[in-house]
């Protein structure tokens, strides 16, 4: 087995990849405090070709080295917005027509094996504060919950992990 150069990658550059067709999700992260965290979900967003992050509340924004840590670059290609409030941002989403979507333990959450999709469907996914979930007034304002199953002793992944878990899922389900 040997790896793939950088070259055999066939990678697009920043500008061709702005203009490439993108899956039709949308990040929301409500008040995550780790730039860590949300550096590596530009680069999640980047690597799956996400339409969009939304940057909610106390979430950090770029540019900021300690985000570029994490993002190596992607902070640059995935478009991104912030808004002061998260429910702002579910508001503007759903005038366009989103379905939104809680990544939190629930009363009446979907376990994430059994979500379905639609391949038409817009959907956005809020990604809630590393310690507190996503906010109760957000909850009040989504189409739904999915849950993640676990078998281990902790309650929870880390945020940037549960992302990537709950993308590659959603990604699977509707392009492949």
């Amino acid at each position: 087995m040997q790896k793939l150069s950088m070259d055999q990658l066939n990678r697009v550059d920043v500008d061709s990849f702005k203009e490439l067709e993108k899956t039709p999700i949308t990040i929301i992260l409500d008040n995550v405090r780790s730039m860590h965290n949300v550096g590596s979900a530009f680069r999640t967003a980047d690597g799956f070709a996400i339409e969009q992050i939304l940057l909610c509340g106390i979430t950090a924004t770029p540019p900021h080295r300690e985000i570029e840590k994490t993002a190596l670059g992607a902070t640059q290609s995935v478009q991104w917005a912030h808004y002061k409030e998260t429910t702002d941002a579910i508001d503007d989403l759903k005038k366009q027509g989103y379905q939104i979507f809680a990544i939190e333990q629930a009363a009446g959450s979907i376990s994430l094996e059994q979500f379905e999709t639609s391949k038409t469907d817009k959907y956005a996914f809020v990604f809630g504060n590393e310690v507190h979930g996503v906010d109760d007034e957000v909850m009040k304002l989504v189409d739904g919950c999915i849950e993640i199953p676990q078998f281990g002793t902790k309650h929870s992944f880390n945020v940037s992990v549960t992302i990537g878990i709950v993308l590659w899922d959603i990604l699977k389900k509707i392009k492949f």
